[in-house]
């Protein structure tokens, strides 16, 4: 029976891809292991009350400022598009793409944090997170 889904699997997805899928998989959750915390954690309890927007490298010149938003908004997509395979994948699917949605740039991005953080499993590891750095839980309004 296993040995008829591999080979159904290889009709579909060569061995390569079936490696670099394993592989991107182990990198994506050991590095979402230790970067989700590193950055909910530095993040202000009152972020999601207090939320607006603020301009990356608004004091650099003009370049500067694209670039480091071309990077940011990248790294989002990064990490959106590794939380949606994480939701199949091992890994923390719904954090990696909260995270990915904090860093990206796009109308309606508020709401959709405020929904996204507000679900009660979501809130409640984050929170785990906080307090076992000895950070305060986030709070709403």
């Amino acid at each position: 029976m296993i040995d008829q889904f591999i080979q159904f699997a290889e009709s579909w997805i060569s061995k390569e891809m079936w490696i670099g899928l394993i592989v991107f998989s182990v990198v994506a959750f050991v590095g979402t292991l230790i970067a989700i915390p590193a950055i909910l954690i530095r993040l202000p309890a009152d972020y999601f009350l207090n939320h607006h927007h603020k301009p990356w490298f608004a004091n650099h010149h003009p370049m500067v400022r694209l670039f480091g938003l071309f990077v940011k908004n990248v790294a989002g997509i990064i990490f959106l598009l590794a939380g949606i395979a994480m939701l199949f994948l091992p890994g923390q699917g719904l954090l990696t793409m909260l995270l990915g949605i904090l860093f990206i740039d796009f109308p309606g991005k508020h709401r959709l944090e405020q929904k996204l953080i507000q679900h009660p499993t979501v809130l409640k590891a984050i929170n785990a997170f906080r307090e076992k750095a000895g950070k305060p839980p986030f709070i709403f309004a």
